[in-house]
């Protein structure tokens, strides 16, 4: 151990009733919010399917009214789909990254 760890102080251990009740608290809960977790998690599926299936038909839709104005050598079609398929892809990482954060924070508010 490096020294900054050894001078910090340590906190306290919680007694053993405490633990259990912490444990028995977050069962009861888990129980109670079984059906909300399955319903949760299915529409957290469907926001991360929308928000990448959105801008990737954005993309694309544009991509065709782009190549139909002004023809050329490239395509914008599949130049804008890829785009609005990455845009997509970060928003919904976004959105991941935004709920684990908050589930985090959750637990350990119930921890403490």
């Amino acid at each position: 151990m490096t020294d900054e760890l050894r001078n910090q102080p340590s906190r306290p251990k919680p007694s053993l009733g405490q633990e259990v009740g912490a444990k028995a608290a977050r069962k009861l809960k888990a129980k109670r919010n079984a059906a909300a977790g399955v319903w949760f998690g299915l529409g957290m599926m469907g926001l991360i399917g929308w928000s990448v299936a959105i801008p990737t038909l954005l993309g694309a839709a544009l991509g065709l009214w782009l190549d139909q104005r002004y023809p050329g050598g490239r395509s914008w079609t599949l130049a804008l789909l890829v785009a609005g398929l990455v845009i997509g892809c970060f928003n919904a990482w976004h959105w991941v990254a935004k709920e684990d954060r908050a589930m985090r924070e959750q637990q350990e508010d119930k921890d403490e």
